[in-house]
């Protein structure tokens, strides 16, 4: 099965079983994912764009015009890539490797894997009148396997797909002395185009196309879709608690076309609440601690199989998915250790549905270094199915 190897390195095939993978954000930060990926009321960086737009208000005006050029993250699933190496290493002594292929998939039944590569290249400004703004590109593309044991109606390898890119905006203004506090608001703007495949192989399939499958998945399941999303937000600190800054943030995110006609990879409308505090402690750069609600009206869908295989378009259907309030729960702690012309240091932690996220995100002069840990939650309810995912970041910056 050294076919299936290229699907990695297809930009526009990367495999991603949606209907176990909530999608309210466009774009994951290993920043923020180490620190639970609570942001709505932290922001701070030209990401979040893609948490509450308000937030680039936070962006330091000491940073001046904040570039960040290939900021790569790559991410994957503990045990991805021992997957992927059963599969190329499939008996190549066999005089028919697509049997020992499929032997592979199903012993691996059960199992969730996930391979992930992003690119966000941004150019930001906080200008002295409290105005903030980003420009950026985003590509990215997912890799997700759901191999099934025997076979099942969703084949014996599941393979949802999604590479997608586009060009982000986002803006903030703050206006002081409003209601007690100051007051943030925030607008954001994206075109986003994507490719997606969604389906569920079966053993014939598996068998038929071993030694092209990434071209079958392309000539066979690619839908193409584009979209223009528009996001708003706020963020709100009260005039109280001196020395603890608190804040509260509201944001509105993926409002438009960005439903991709009911495709893998539409992008709901999602409403989320959030707060935090960023007290000064002694000889730390900074402490946050922040909680978010995410999509406060549970608009986010599973994708679930119709049984229909002969229409390769109109396999799979959105389908409401429990409200667990654990789902939407996103809780962390970020601690700046050193912050200066010449290194940057932070610490990250936290709670991401349900279970402990960590992070550390480092900077010396122009060369940018993140890593973080997270457990996806891939089913309907939480602990139905769990993966535990790892998140390398390099870029260069300034």
């Amino acid at each position: 099965m050294k076919r299936l190897l290229p699907l990695s390195l297809m930009a526009a095939s990367s495999l991603l079983y949606a209907d176990m993978s909530t999608q309210e954000f466009l774009y994951k930060d290993a920043r923020i994912m180490g620190m639970g990926a609570a942001n709505t009321a932290v922001g701070g960086y030209s990401t979040a764009v893609f948490y509450n737009p308000a937030g680039l208000i936070n962006i330091k005006q000491s940073h001046g015009v904040e570039v960040e050029l290939l900021g790569i993250t790559v991410s994957g699933s503990k045990d991805a890539k021992t997957f992927i190496d059963d599969l190329n290493d499939a008996d190549d002594d066999n005089a028919d490797p697509s049997d020992d292929t499929t032997e592979v998939i199903k012993q691996h039944a059960g199992e969730t894997y996930n391979i992930s590569a992003a690119d966000y290249s941004s150019v930001s400004y906080h200008t002295e009148s409290d105005l903030a703004f980003s420009i950026g590109l985003l590509a990215a593309t997912d890799i997700n396997l759901l191999p099934h044991g025997n076979g099942s109606a969703n084949g014996i390898l599941e393979t949802h797909s999604r590479a997608y890119g586009g060009i982000v905006l986002g803006a903030a203004k703050k206006y002081k002395n409003v209601m007690g506090g100051d007051l943030t608001v925030g607008l954001g703007l994206k075109y986003i185009s994507q490719k997606s495949y969604e389906a569920g192989l079966d053993e014939g399939e598996i068998t038929a196309h071993s030694d092209d499958l990434g071209t079958y998945i392309q000539d066979t399941y690619e839908i193409t879709n584009s979209g223009f999303g528009v996001d708003v937000g706020i963020l709100y600190e009260p005039s109280i608690l001196d020395g603890w800054h608190p804040a509260l943030g509201l944001s509105i995110m993926n409002i438009g076309t960005l439903d991709f006609d009911d495709v893998y990879g539409a992008q709901p409308m999602t409403v989320n609440a959030g707060v935090s505090i960023a007290p000064e402690v002694p000889y730390l750069s900074s402490f946050i601690v922040a909680v978010d609600y995410v999509d406060i009206m549970n608009a986010q869908q599973a994708r679930v199989r119709n049984y229909n295989p002969y229409q390769s378009e109109d396999q799979y259907d959105s389908v409401d998915i429990s409200n667990d309030p654990m789902q939407h729960l996103r809780a962390g702690v970020s601690m700046g250790i050193f912050d200066n012309s010449w290194i940057t240091t932070t610490l990250n932690g936290g709670l991401y549905q349900g279970a402990y996220t960590a992070g550390l995100d480092f900077q010396l002069t122009l060369l940018k270094f993140q890593f973080a840990t997270y457990q996806e939650q891939l089913g309907a309810e939480v602990g139905q199915i769990e993966d535990r995912r790892y998140v390398v970041g390099i870029g260069l910056g300034w």
